[in-house]
């Protein structure tokens, strides 16, 4: 595979709980090239990357795949409600901010910031 698909891969395989950056993807193959537990070879303008007998050996002898625990027991649909409501939250303040009067601006931050503050005092049990 060449690097972007292993990104894919990656997020395909942990359900979408993890995607690592194309910035920590490609120095770990560059490193991992270099300890000669893969190898390279460039085809159609791409570096795809194997895994060579001494990488394949490490691989099956070490941890289970970290892709596997980066999903396991995420509530899915709870994580896609918060994900919208954030999304929800901030095209709405957004739109204050484009569109609103300087009053109002001031308004949409100090909802913002209050709303920060109450969701830490929630992990501190406190009203």
């Amino acid at each position: 595979m060449h690097g972007y698909e292993m990104i894919q891969e990656i997020g395909e395989r942990s359900g979408g709980a993890w995607r690592p950056s194309p910035g920590s993807v490609y120095p770990t193959l560059q490193l991992l090239e270099d300890e000669g537990l893969i190898t390279s070879r460039s085809e159609g303008g791409k570096k795809l990357f194997t895994l060579t007998d001494t990488g394949r050996t490490e691989a099956e002898s070490g941890p289970e795949a970290p892709w596997e625990e980066a999903g396991r027991g995420i509530d899915w649909d709870t994580m896609n409600e918060i994900r919208q409501a954030g999304f929800g939250l901030m095209e709405a303040f957004g739109q204050v901010w484009k569109t609103g009067t300087p009053e109002q601006r001031q308004k949409a931050l100090a909802v913002i910031t209050e709303s920060r503050k109450k969701l830490y005092l929630i992990l501190a049990d406190e009203d």
